[in-house]
């Protein structure tokens, strides 16, 4: 498994495909560079590394990217805590306003993958065939 499927998860080809469409060379050094050979390292494991970047990208001013981020973070071990509490101690250092967009992010990305979760889970009463 790369460095990007374990990150992106089922999201890999969508997001791939969206890096192509944008441009194939900066797509190629976001996939191989940026994923492959930095985010792949060692010396820090990947969740250390997405918990980093999800930091970074509030700093930024919470980019559309920060989804993938957070995504990320939870694919590669993090727990929901964990993020959380990355958020709230970025805010000490970028500020209450990229703090709070990125957890309104955390917030609508975790009732996505509920949602997700409660309509690919088994239907029925969950009794015994009859």
């Amino acid at each position: 498994m790369t460095v990007r499927e374990r990150i992106w998860g089922e999201q890999t080809a969508a997001i791939e495909r969206a890096l192509v469409q944008a441009d194939p060379d900066l797509a190629r050094y976001v996939m191989e560079f940026a994923y492959e050979e930095v985010m792949g390292r060692p010396g820090l494991d990947l969740k250390a590394r997405e918990l980093q970047a999800v930091s970074l990208l509030i700093a930024l001013g919470s980019p559309p990217e920060i989804t993938t981020h957070l995504q990320g973070a939870l694919n590669v071990g993090a727990s929901e805590r964990e993020v959380r509490e990355t958020i709230i101690h970025a805010a000490l250092y970028v500020g209450f306003p990229r703090a709070l967009a990125a957890m309104k992010a955390f917030a609508q990305l975790l009732r996505a993958r509920a949602q997700r979760q409660s309509l690919s889970a088994p239907s029925g009463d969950g009794g015994s065939p009859g």
